[in-house]
């Protein structure tokens, strides 16, 4: 074999071990769940539907494929996204499997439509008032993913504290409400209990990873992330 096609083939076999790491829907959600801020492997595990043994398995390909780096806190191995890029990247691929495979939008939209949640406005109407101010925004995701990263002026009201906050929100502007991303659905629940409640409310589908990738500013709380679970 000539030098030059055997540097051509280790290239790309160097560069497939991202693609194959990435190969089961199980990893993708856990590096969407790190992409909003570092957990352990218990949290992980709860929020993905998987025992702490398949989640270890999981994060190990990651590991080994230098997508994710661990890090041990006392008892706890906390893991996070081993580069910047990873958003985008993740970001990229969805809005191209988006693209090529309609099941996706199908999928979501007839989601959406049995929970009676797809009365919203566009997204592009959404966030420009978002980015006016002429809202108040709501991140219902827990409150350290909050601290790892949040949209400019949200307010962090998690889904579990909704009922027993409510009366901490204005019922003179309306509320928009976000959390991980166009396939989470905890800002569908969210805006569900605030009509019920009277308010004005709608739901943002895209989340602060999608903000990072736009390149818009994202605010930070200066605090390490600590281990928890919720829905997704």
């Amino acid at each position: 074999m000539r030098p030059s096609r055997r540097f051509k083939d280790s290239i790309y076999e160097q560069i497939a071990r991202i693609g194959k790491a990435l190969a089961a829907p199980k990893r993708l959600e856990l590096l969407d769940l790190l992409c909003e801020g570092p957990r352990t492997v218990e949290a992980l595990a709860r929020l993905a539907s998987l025992s702490v043994a398949n989640a270890s398995q999981h994060l190990r390909v990651l590991h080994h494929a230098r997508l994710v780096v661990a890090e041990k806190h006392g008892l706890f191995v906390e893991y996070g996204i081993s580069d910047e890029r990873l958003p985008k990247y993740l970001h990229l691929t969805q809005e191209l499997a988006e693209a090529r495979f309609t099941e996706i939008r199908e999928m979501t939209n007839a989601f959406l439509e049995r929970r009676g949640s797809l009365r919203r406005l566009s997204s592009e109407e959404l966030l420009q008032r978002v980015r006016s101010g002429e809202v108040t925004i709501l991140d219902v995701r827990p409150a350290e993913e909050y601290q790892a990263g949040h949209l400019p002026g949200a307010r962090s009201v998690p889904l579990a504290e909704l009922g027993a906050r409510m009366r901490e929100l204005p019922r003179n502007r309306e509320i928009v409400a976000y959390c991980r991303g166009r396939y989470c659905v905890m800002a569908i629940e969210a805006v569900e209990q605030l009509r019920k409640a009277g308010y004005r409310a709608h739901r943002m589908e895209y989340g602060v990873r999608d903000w990072r990738v736009r390149g818009w500013r994202v605010e930070k709380i200066s605090a390490r992330p600590q281990e928890m679970g919720s829905r997704s």
